[in-house]
């Protein structure tokens, strides 16, 4: 994984802004020698279209200077084999890697990600990142045929992760508990990414970005704060 490049977003959007508009700085620099996009529109399930999507996302990248082209504009995996960067856009999770697995997608983008393709994800794209999707917070609307994702990384990411209100009454589970609920049955750390950061993947170097800070959740430990800032040593 030495070439692999990843940027890994909780989130398209943070309240007040634009698609992407917080973001246009760190997606110049990481698609800096990058012409155009190849967007995977494929998580986002009835009442907008691939087209539709594709255009959100063209509009949201156009003022980083960035083209997109979507990857169902022809054959999928003839666009995956010639595409200069992939970005899969956000949604529901399950609808998202139903299509992966049935279209045959995972292995040809894993295959490209290892060998240097630079790689974004955003909310439902993120989770497709790990090891498995298993720590999404979507509902399962549909079934893929298998948990198991892009294994980009070697954790699993909880993205648009939130912290309990104390102020508030409701008495629901909150990520936390979720998240230890994974644990019961499986054994890879999960980090929670709180809207408004992202990894920024360099080879073996993982950089949190953003204002927040990250939670780290290990199977038997107490949850840990991760500052900004290299990430290398805890993952």
């Amino acid at each position: 994984m030495s070439k692999r490049q990843l940027l890994l977003v909780s989130t398209s959007k943070i309240h007040g802004q634009g698609y992407m508009a917080y973001l246009h700085g760190e997606l110049r620099e990481f698609f800096r020698d990058i012409n155009t996009v190849t967007f995977v529109p494929f998580a986002r399930p009835g009442g907008i279209s691939h087209d539709e999507y594709t255009q959100i996302a063209s509009d949201g990248f156009a003022p980083a200077g960035i083209n997109i082209k979507g990857v169902h504009e022809g054959n999928y995996l003839e666009n995956i084999k010639n595409a200069e960067a992939i970005f899969v856009g956000g949604g529901n999770t399950f609808v998202l890697t139903k299509t992966m697995h049935e279209e045959g997608l995972l292995n040809p983008i894993r295959e490209r990600v290892k060998n240097g393709m630079p790689y974004m994800g955003s909310s439902a794209g993120t989770n497709l990142a790990g090891l498995t999707v298993g720590t999404t917070n979507d509902m399962p609307i549909v079934w893929p045929p298998s948990l198991k994702a892009l294994q980009l990384i070697d954790f699993n990411i909880n993205p648009h992760y939130l912290d309990p209100d104390p102020g508030s009454k409701h008495m629901g589970e909150t990520r936390e508990t979720r998240i230890n609920e994974f644990h019961h049955f499986n054994n890879q750390l999960v980090l929670g990414l709180r809207e408004g950061s992202w990894l920024n993947i360099q080879g073996e170097d993982i950089t949190l970005k953003g204002t927040h800070h990250a939670r780290l959740f290990e199977k038997g430990q107490d949850p840990k704060e991760i500052a900004p800032g290299k990430i290398n040593d805890l993952l």
